[in-house]
């Protein structure tokens, strides 16, 4: 297989992109290069996108396979034979992908803010004090599952080309890790369409300025334009500090951090 149809090397080759951009043209001025946190943030870069990706392919794959099984079984047909878009020119799944996908991960970013249970493995994402490129990869393994799992019926029954997914992995990586670099993007009257660093800033303000929080796009920000949900202040360049209530008791150890959610739960189920 070529390498550009590699996801890994576009992975290298986005982070490197936003990595120089940052040091060419800046948005907050005396940002360390190798801030605190950020050797632990590579740590979840590899984690999450190398060593979980192996292990849910051997686990999901048995899962899928005795879910499928069962529907069969059933007489159903099975998520993936039903293709709804296969037929399609390819440029209109990409846009049905990109579209459903993203309205998705909205809601169940939404979640994540809204559930006590899965905010606790949100925190991680949030205790990011300095954002740059790297901190888009800072995410507890088991939210990673959260939306995998969510996301899984919905998009799976596309049935879109593997030429489309590949596309729309390369774009979710490059849009995700601009918004959180330390670049002045805002994408001028785009800005009720796509995310951008000077939106997604707000979503880390340690103040919530509505309901669980504020700018829950992944790439469009036009949901929460639509939903009420948007919260970015003309006379502000930033907020004043990053993270949320409480990260003086949160575990700065990757071992803390990845237990933090589970012992968290069963402390508030004791009581």
């Amino acid at each position: 297989m070529p390498v550009y149809l590699q996801y890994y090397f576009w992975l290298v080759l986005i982070s490197l992109g936003c990595f120089l951009l940052e040091r060419v043209t800046p948005w907050r001025r005396g940002q360390r290069v190798f801030r605190r946190g950020f050797a632990q943030d590579l740590f979840w870069l590899v984690f999450n996108g190398h060593f979980l990706g192996l292990i849910l392919a051997l686990g999901t794959g048995r899962l899928v396979a005795g879910m499928n099984s069962a529907l069969r079984d059933l007489g159903w047909p099975v998520p993936d034979s039903l293709a709804l878009i296969a037929g399609v020119p390819l440029w209109l799944q990409f846009v049905v992908v990109l579209v459903l996908k993203d309205f998705i991960e909205w809601n169940i970013h939404r979640l994540l803010h809204n559930v006590p249970w899965l905010w606790e493995l949100h925190k991680l994402h949030h205790s990011i004090e300095e954002l740059d490129w790297i901190g888009n990869f800072r995410f507890h393994w088991a939210e990673v599952l959260v939306y995998k799992t969510l996301s899984y019926l919905p998009l799976v029954v596309l049935g879109a080309d593997h030429r489309v997914l590949l596309a729309i992995a390369v774009l979710w990586t490059v849009m995700l890790d601009l918004n959180h670099a330390n670049v002045p993007v805002s994408w001028g009257p785009l800005r009720y369409v796509l995310n951008s660093p000077k939106m997604h800033v707000w979503h880390h303000d340690v103040e919530q300025h509505g309901k669980g929080g504020q700018n829950f796009g992944q790439v469009l920000s036009v949901w929460d334009w639509l939903f009420g949900t948007a919260y970015w202040p003309d006379d502000r360049e930033g907020p004043e500090r990053l993270g949320f209530d409480g990260m003086d008791s949160y575990p700065r150890s990757v071992p803390g951090r990845f237990v933090y959610p589970f012992l968290r739960r069963r402390a508030s189920d004791r009581r």
